[in-house]
């Protein structure tokens, strides 16, 4: 992630969910508020969606390889979607979004309809993410066509690149916890020059990349799939992104299941404490399964930490190893119980003296190749949620606040309390509002689960989700495990009951809870 250690999830293939990004916020309109849902065929503005939108037919043809990766296979077929770019002008200038799709396998007239999947970010790829996810999801395809896009401004839908890879690894040395004046302005220049630089590569389009903007996109692929009702899997940011369709679009809402859920109720700083909490609860118990008294451990790497931002550690590649970069690298396998081992071992190497196994692990964050190549899906995440988020925290209010987080987490603290003011420096465009809004009277039951042990999405915030959605709409429940989401890790329980849900419209008695 150049320079911000801002932090959330997409679902990555080999780790199923751990990723970058972690943005709040989605919606449109006035501050602090969305439109409500219109006419089918109006949208927000003044006109009216053309014909040419509406009713559009999808070339579906084989989809290429990306740049990483190979082709997927046969049965998997892309096509392009137009939308507006700019949803008041809906019969102005059009953008294309990259759509994927695995066509329901199971006995001809059990289809339920199409199943949108988005992974997370904001900035995650669903083209490229969900033949990978497929198999955790096999089941549902016996009665859906599993569907899911790059959202406006991420991947093959007109993804933005702010930095080339030199610049991103440049950045790599800027000090993310500030100790001086002079790393002060060196951190709030390259914040600056981040914004600057996309501005430059997006154009007009980063303005029309908000969450709401998405939602909008996501009716039009309702329409054009020939869906009545919209049957969707949101994990991570997805969740906010399934929070404000629902707003937007209540009557039209299907099945919907939000995992691993954003609490809606947060804003940027918000969210950043409540991101500081969550890390810092599986630190501890990370810490715990190792036999680790939880404070000791968590001083011990604080402390390491503090020595890497005096002296990085060398690594195998000539590269080092900073303060920034060690901890990303420790965030990473906090994501899935699975690779806790991996902490274990590159905690060890760093104390000492190798940062090799920490800097890989912040590469596979940051989506750095081992030839020097970046992805994108960082850089589609800032310009996504700094469009969303209204606030702008100053210097003096950052340092006001740092108290606090280090409070909340001696390891994650300073770095996401300094992330709220550096995240959307000076950006280009003012941001929508301070928190999304979600309210969806009318509509169908809506399934949340929240997992107890969520680093990146802390399980309150399902909770939060349900009362926002309004009484009878949210329908929690409660996986007591660890990592990031929970469908698909592990829970005969979670898997049966979101299944169910999703397969027959079974809605589970709210507050279900799976051990």
């Amino acid at each position: 992630m150049s320079r911000s250690v801002r932090w959330g999830a997409v679902v990555a293939a080999g780790l199923l969910v751990a990723g970058c990004g972690g943005g709040s916020s989605g919606g449109g309109g006035e501050p602090g508020k969305t439109r409500s849902e219109r006419p089918s065929a109006s949208v927000g503005g003044s006109g009216v969606l053309p014909a040419s939108l509406t009713s559009q037919k999808l070339d579906w043809g084989r989809c290429k390889a990306a740049s990483d990766s190979a082709a997927p296979g046969d049965e998997w077929r892309c096509a392009t979607l137009k939308v507006p770019l700019d949803w008041a002008k809906p019969d102005g200038e059009t953008i294309g979004l990259a759509l994927i799709r695995a066509k329901a396998s199971g006995a001809q007239g059990r289809r339920i309809g199409s199943l949108l999947f988005n992974f997370g970010g904001p900035g995650g790829s669903g083209v490229s993410t969900l033949p990978y996810y497929a198999s955790t999801v096999s089941a549902l395809r016996a009665r859906y066509d599993l569907v899911s896009w790059d959202p406006r401004g991420v991947g093959a839908s007109e993804g933005v690149r702010c930095r080339g890879d030199k610049a991103v690894q440049a950045a790599e040395s800027v000090d993310a916890t500030p100790d001086t004046a002079a790393e002060e302005t060196a951190y709030f220049q390259d914040a600056a020059d981040f914004g600057k630089g996309c501005e430059k590569a997006a154009g007009k389009l980063i303005a029309h990349v908000s969450t709401t903007d998405t939602a909008r996109d996501m009716d039009l692929m309702r329409q054009v799939l020939g869906d009545t009702k919209t049957h969707y899997f949101g994990i991570s940011y997805g969740t906010e992104l399934g929070g404000v369709y629902a707003h937007l679009f209540p009557g039209r809402v299907g099945r919907l299941v939000l995992d691993a859920v954003v609490d809606p109720t947060a804003d940027s700083v918000g969210h950043a404490k409540n991101q500081a909490q969550g890390f810092q609860r599986a630190l501890d118990d990370y810490l715990k399964s190792t036999g680790q008294d939880p404070k000791q451990g968590s001083r011990k790497i604080a402390d390491l930490l503090k020595t890497l931002d005096a002296k990085p550690l060398p690594t195998s590649s000539g590269r080092k190893l900073t303060q920034t970069l060690a901890v990303t690298g420790i965030v990473l396998p906090l994501y899935s119980e699975e690779s806790w081992p991996t902490l274990t071992g590159a905690l060890k190497a760093a104390e000492e003296g190798d940062g090799t196994e920490l800097l890989s692990l912040a590469d596979q964050y940051n989506d750095r190749d081992s030839a020097g190549h970046y992805g994108t899906t960082t850089q589609s995440q800032r310009v996504i949620s700094c469009l969303d988020d209204k606030q702008r925290p100053t210097l003096a209010e950052t340092k006001r606040l740092l108290p606090e987080f280090e409070k909340i987490s001696p390891v994650f603290g300073d770095f996401l309390g300094w992330d709220t003011a550096g995240w959307c420096h000076d950006w280009p465009v003012a941001g929508e509002y301070d928190t999304p809004e979600v309210s969806a009277a009318g509509a169908a039951p809506i399934l949340l689960v929240g997992n107890t042990g969520d680093p990146a999405t802390p399980y309150e915030g399902a909770r939060r989700m349900a009362d926002e959605l309004g009484k009878g709409v949210g329908v929690e429940l409660t996986w007591k495990g660890e990592g990031h989401g929970a469908y698909g890790s592990g829970s005969d329980c979670v898997d049966s009951t979101v299944n169910a849900y999703l397969l027959d419209g079974t809605v589970p008695k709210d507050g279900k809870v799976c051990s």
